[in-house]
Formats: structure tokens, sequence, C-alpha cells
């Protein structure tokens, strides 16, 4: 596909590897709508989107598929309308309920290579360790990019070498006390938080963009076989 002629350059016939392979984006905020359009425009071509919640007037400084034209719409219908744009070739699926322990296995109706965890539930977040753990499916799970202002704090890495992020703290229990083997890849920032939290978490707009993009490299770069495992 001429679209994908910089990459192949870059790849080669690796490219070929990329078009076969099957993602599930789990949450379509900051995070999940950059690595969602990454992933397309890096020649995913079967992807799985899920978020429940309507674009809000809040989500505009943060989330790429958002408008002051398209409040109240829902994030699975404009970020479909935008990969669809981008790679009219794309087979999506949209999921858009809330996920939950009681719905999460639907998720795995048909195959699926990989999973992006940019969701905000940490019980579902743990289920899905488990999950792909099971079904040998690799994971990236995004942590809290909220309350931070250095994107160049963001790294991949496995749960067990992260710290400061209250949300990694619970997941690393739950991989020690469950004896969890092999690595659990995520996105974490070693920054501390800015400010005491009260009713809203604070965010900016290139944060979870990078999360969004660091998510979506580990997936690219893992099928070219490149520098993850």
């Amino acid at each position: 596909m001429q679209q994908f002629e910089r990459l192949k350059l870059l790849i080669g016939d690796k490219i070929n590897d990329i078009y076969s392979k099957k993602v599930l984006v789990i949450g379509l905020g900051g995070v999940g709508s950059y690595a969602v359009e990454a992933l397309v425009r890096s020649g995913i071509q079967d992807i799985t989107i899920v978020d429940n919640d309507k674009i809000s007037i809040t989500n505009l400084n943060r989330q790429l598929m958002t408008y002051h034209s398209n409040i109240n719409n829902y994030k699975t219908d404009e970020v479909e309308k935008r990969i669809l744009d981008i790679n009219p070739n794309c087979k999506i699926q949209k999921i858009t309920e809330f996920i939950t322990l009681d719905n999460i296995n639907n998720l795995f109706n048909k195959k699926i290579d990989y999973v992006i965890d940019a969701c905000d539930t940490v019980t579902v977040k743990l289920e899905l360790i488990r999950i792909c753990k099971k079904k040998d499916i690799k994971l990236i799970s995004c942590m809290g990019t909220g309350n931070k202002m250095d994107p160049s704090r963001l790294k991949i890495m496995d749960i067990r070498k992260t710290n400061y992020d209250p949300i990694a703290k619970i997941i690393r229990k739950m991989v020690k006390d469950e004896r969890i083997k092999g690595k659990v890849m995520v996105i974490c920032s070693d920054e501390q938080p800015k400010v005491k939290i009260r009713e809203f978490i604070p965010s900016n707009s290139f944060v979870p963009a990078t999360a969004g993009l660091l998510c979506a490299s580990y997936i690219i770069n893992d099928i070219v076989g490149d520098i993850y495992v």
C-alpha cells in the first residue's frame, strides 16, 4: 500500500507482519486515542476499540479526536471516523460499553495478538493481566499520566521496576501475591505528582499523548523484532 511506503523503507517486508496483527485498545482518552492513531498510521489493519464515554468539553485539552463540533458524540464513533479516513481498508470493531469483570471476557471472543490497556479502572487492569497471561497475549498497560508535566520521564518497563505511581503499586502487589511469572510491561513515569488532587485529576496535552505513542511503539517494535520482548 502506497501510504505505508515510508515505513516500508525503514522496516522492509516486516510491514506485512504488521498488516496481519489484531490489536485491542481499551480506553480512548488521552492515551488510547493517540495509541490507536499511531497504530493505524503504522499499518495495523484490524483493531478493536473500546470506550463507553461521550466526548465532553474537558476532553479537548488532551484527546486526539475531540473538537467543539463533536461534543456529546461517542468516542468510539469519532475514533472510527478518523481511522477510516486514514485507512479505509482498516477493519474496526467498536465496543461502546463500560468494561467490568462481568463482561471483560467478551473482549476476547475473537483472536487478539496485542492489547493496549489505556483504561482507568484498576480492577479491569488487573484482570487484563490475568487474562493475557492465560491466553499468551502480549499486553502493554498504561499507568497514571495525570498530574505530570514531563513526558520524558515516561518509560516502557516491567511493572516490578515502577515507583511513584499508585496504580502501579496495586498492580505490583497483585503480581507478587499471585506469583505471576514473566514480564508485565507497562508505561510508567517516575515523576512525582505536581499538585494535591482534589475533585479532578489535572492533565495536559503532551504527557498522555506521549504515553499513547509509547504504547504503539512497543507493539510495532515487537512485531518487527526490534528491542522489546
